[in-house]
């Protein structure tokens, strides 16, 4: 993303937390920013596109510093999930996501909605897998119902935090709070041996596959998650470490989610990776690549 872009998002998300994003009209950004009408619309081709992207960029970098939290650490630690929520919600607070996110879903827009809906459950996705690292396979039954309580507990807890400051009470004591109860709906669910919902539904959410393709998706995962350690090493830039990171998504997105891959430009973004010769990831990006187009000839 070219620095310029870089700009207008920045611009326009303090508009949107200064003046909402619905009062914040077109020409307002066109005037703050510094841009005329057409680069606008060649970056963006509305203000609901404008403001996916800056979700985006936000959820790319929680990612990154997410799995910097991670690194070299037992994925079955609970206060490695503890500190992971509340780097979420901090960024959360500071880029006003709560609110935005508020307003916006009243839109009758249908893309911006499915957009919203597609955000939770990814979020959803995220919270049930590191649920099974810590809790194990052998809950994992039920673990599908307690992220959805667990959530909903969240949710409603920041949601007062925010409106309703009370002295002595910090983000962490309200995840800590909150977590310490998912412990325990956990181990209530599985002593009475009772769920709602199957935990197969994520597999529905997140399209499911067959054992080769599980196999598959295991593998470009594990590629995926190796080059993005390497990048966090390797590129102590921050706005370096994001390019990198949107590009390894769109791959994984393209190639995992999409019924119809587009692999001509999946193979160019890996390509273009190749390109930057970055020494330690060139292994990594030969077998992803590899991967990818073994994965093209069997479809």
């Amino acid at each position: 993303m070219n620095d310029r872009k870089q700009h207008v998002m920045k611009v326009a998300h303090q508009l949107f937390i200064e003046k909402g994003f619905l009062s914040t009209s077109i020409q307002d950004i066109l005037h703050y920013s510094g841009i005329s009408k057409g680069t606008f619309y060649n970056y963006f081709p509305s203000k609901n596109e404008l403001l996916m992207a800056i979700f985006h960029s936000v959820h790319e970098r929680l990612e990154i510093e997410r799995n910097k939290i991670l690194i070299g650490q037992d994925r079955s630690d609970i206060n490695i999930f503890i500190h992971q929520i509340e780097l979420q919600m901090k960024l959360n607070k500071q880029n006003k996501l709560f609110s935005l996110f508020e307003e916006v879903m009243v839109s009758n827009d249908k893309d911006f909605k499915d957009f919203f809906i597609h955000f939770q459950l990814s979020q959803l996705n995220w919270v049930f897998h590191r649920l099974v690292d810590i809790y194990g396979e052998e809950k994992k039954p039920y673990l599908l119902d307690c992220t959805i309580m667990f959530t909903g507990i969240l949710h409603h807890h920041f949601h007062y935090f925010f409106k309703q400051k009370q002295p002595g009470l910090s983000i962490n004591k309200v995840i800590t709070y909150s977590v310490d109860r998912l412990s325990s709906i956990v181990e209530n669910v599985a002593s009475k041996g009772e769920y709602l919902f199957e935990p197969e539904l994520i597999e529905e959410w997140f399209p499911s596959f067959n054992q080769a393709q599980k196999d598959f998706r295991n593998c470009l995962e594990e590629t995926v998650i190796n080059l993005k350690k390497i990048i966090h090493k390797e590129l102590p830039q921050e706005h370096l470490q994001m390019q990198w990171m949107e590009l390894l998504n769109f791959i994984r997105e393209e190639v995992l989610q999409s019924k119809q891959p587009r692999f001509f430009l999946v193979e160019s973004v890996i390509d273009s990776l190749i390109n930057c010769k970055l020494e330690p990831t060139e292994k990594e990006l030969s077998k992803l690549k590899e991967l990818v187009q073994k994965y093209k000839r069997k479809l």
